[in-house]
């Protein structure tokens, strides 16, 4: 979730509050790619990550070897989000580049803005953006059954079919699903507020309005 959050964060920080060339176009693939189902792009995903050069990690000791069948290729491909940084686009909209500007008289880097004026106004929209990307990772399938051939590091979400097929008793099989459900239902509960507060401000007739043609009047 931290990657996740900074990452996106900082490319929509990028997008909103700095000018630079080529600032449109990277905003048109975001906005292009936000209708581009993950089917689709799995398959070329699986190469990429195939035949990319890394350390694999085995039972605590360096391996040579691809980014299949380990942790973190189940993390860091989705460090980037087109959905989380077009949310905090819009967000950062809303700052007057007044602060930015009264920022760089009193020396502060374009990093310092970022970190210390714009992100923490944001805490509503950074609780969203970890609870939805918690939720998609957590949930997801189709990822895992493809990357991580092996057992060791799949998650429960793939591990409750091959329990439910070994195992044919409803009872447990429920009881696992409940397992299963608790660790977003408690990060829900803990981010909840800010949670709301994101939504209830996207609502309200002074916040943003997250439409088409706000994307490039700036």
């Amino acid at each position: 979730m931290r990657l996740s959050v900074f990452v996106n964060s900082l490319a929509a920080f990028a997008l909103a509050r700095m000018d630079w060339t080529g600032r449109k176009l990277v905003l048109t693939l975001v906005i292009v790619l936000l209708v581009v189902p993950f089917e689709a792009v799995a398959i070329p995903r699986l190469f990429v990550v195939n035949n990319l050069p890394w350390l694999g990690f085995s039972g605590g000791l360096h391996i040579e070897g691809t980014w299949l069948n380990s942790l973190h290729v189940q993390i860091l491909p989705f460090g980037a989000d087109a959905f989380s940084i077009f949310l905090f686009y819009q967000f950062f909209l809303d700052i007057p580049m007044d602060f930015d500007e009264a920022a760089k008289i009193d020396g502060a880097t374009p990093f310092q803005i970022y970190r210390l004026i714009v992100m923490p106004l944001f805490k509503p929209v950074i609780a969203s953006v970890a609870i939805l990307q918690f939720q998609a990772r957590w949930n997801d399938y189709l990822w895992p059954v493809i990357a991580v051939p092996g057992e060791t590091y799949r998650p429960l979400t793939v591990g409750i079919t091959t329990f439910y097929t070994q195992n044919p008793n409803w009872g447990q099989n429920l009881a696992y699903a409940a397992m299963i459900t608790l660790p977003v239902l408690v990060v829900f509960i803990l981010f909840q507020r800010w949670f709301i507060q994101s939504v209830v401000s996207a609502c309200h007739p002074s916040g943003y309005s997250m439409t088409w043609r706000r994307c490039w009047t700036r």
